[in-house]
């Protein structure tokens, strides 16, 4: 058995997360050349087929995938997912949309992306990460929820609903000052829910890791499996945000905040009636809706 070393292949940018992983683990020679061929060619092992791997790496496919295993993933499509979001975050988003090429019917192309999306979702979190998540949210004294960009379309929408069914939440969709006083004051008892997708957003992730240094709970939404927000997470929940642009979807995301949304629900049902009760009200007594 050999390990990986800087003469036998070098970390190509991007891949200094497999790097890491790889100096822990000690491969067969035979999955070390699989190892090779994903260290020096990060593109082709984000998009190429299981055979075409064996072939640059001269192995047979059962190596590759045993060589994904080894490394802690379920199988070859595990990681090369994992490969994938990595590859896209480290390239420019002129180059992504290069990679994606064009769309005779984008509409139909987006649809099909997020249905994949969608279903790998389902199969990435077992209904015990999320019970285990709702059960979190549901007992915290205060839940902050963390989203920049587009990405934090997901995070209004946790904060918004949450807040209507009564939960002691808010939304910090800022950088800078505004994140650094929405995050000092978090400790024990206290959950963040942070929503990074895509490329790791230095400023979120150093808040989160100083907040958790603090005592609190933090939750992590997020296409990648490891780095320094999985590393403090302690929930997890991984969800696909692959588009057919230059920017990633956040379909998939989403949809598990609507699912953890209906859990928080279900579990303070009376407080959330309740809650429901006067801000129907309230929108009445203040003229909100027309009809």
């Amino acid at each position: 058995m050999t390990q990986l070393t800087s003469s036998e292949g070098t970390a190509s940018p991007g891949i200094d997360w497999l790097d890491d992983i790889l100096a822990k683990t000690t491969l067969p020679r035979a999955q070390n050349r699989v190892a090779n061929v994903i260290m020096r060619q990060p593109q082709l092992a984000s998009y190429a087929e299981i055979a075409e791997i064996a072939r640059h790496a001269d192995v047979n496919n059962s190596t590759v995938v045993r060589a994904a295993q080894a490394l802690g993933f379920d199988g070859w499509p595990d990681l090369q997912r994992e490969l994938r979001s990595r590859y896209l975050a480290k390239i420019s988003s002129e180059d992504t949309l290069v990679q994606h090429g064009q769309h005779n019917n984008p509409l139909q192309a987006a649809l099909t992306q997020d249905i994949e999306n969608l279903r790998l979702t389902l199969k990435n979190n077992t209904s015990a990460d999320v019970e285990a998540t709702i059960a979190t949210l549901a007992a915290a004294r205060s839940i902050l929820v963390i989203g920049h960009g587009s990405y934090a379309a997901p995070a209004v929408v946790m904060a918004h609903l949450g807040s209507t069914m009564g939960y002691p939440i808010s939304l910090e969709s800022r950088a800078g000052v505004h994140l650094v006083t929405s995050t000092n004051t978090m400790g024990p008892g206290d959950v963040i829910v942070v929503i990074n997708i895509w490329r790791s957003i230095g400023q979120l992730i150093a808040a989160a890791e100083a907040a958790h240094e603090a005592g609190a709970t933090i939750i992590a939404i997020s296409d990648m499996r490891r780095g320094r927000l999985a590393d403090i997470a302690e929930h997890l929940l991984i969800v696909p945000s692959e588009g057919i642009g230059f920017f990633q979807s956040v379909t998939a995301t989403t949809s598990v905040v609507y699912g953890l949304l209906a859990g928080m629900q279900a579990a303070h049902p009376e407080r959330s009636r309740e809650t429901l009760r006067r801000s129907q009200q309230l929108w009445k007594d203040l003229g909100v809706h027309l009809d």
